[in-house]
């Protein structure tokens, strides 16, 4: 069953926090959505997998920090690009 998490990073906030969450096809109905509106989308399952168990707008925990870095950093890259976001 796929999992989708969207996060959403606040430089006012210590740490990113989950915006959403679903499974199988609410999950796939969030990817569809990010799509359509430019949103970037990463596929990682297990991280999605993880932070499934988080509330909407619970702050990640520290041990997901580096992990949830390479995905902003990765999606700072594709704007920098010139991708549509």
């Amino acid at each position: 069953m796929s999992t989708a998490v969207a996060l959403r990073y606040d430089r006012e906030l210590p740490a990113p926090f989950v915006l959403a969450k679903g499974k199988a096809e609410l999950a796939a109905r969030m990817r569809k959505l990010a799509t359509e509106h430019g949103v970037p989308v990463v596929e990682d399952a297990a991280l999605a997998d993880a932070l499934y168990i988080l509330q909407p707008q619970e702050l990640i925990p520290e041990e997901f920090f580096r992990v949830v870095a390479e995905v902003l950093v990765f999606i700072g890259a594709v704007d920098e690009a010139g991708q549509k976001r």
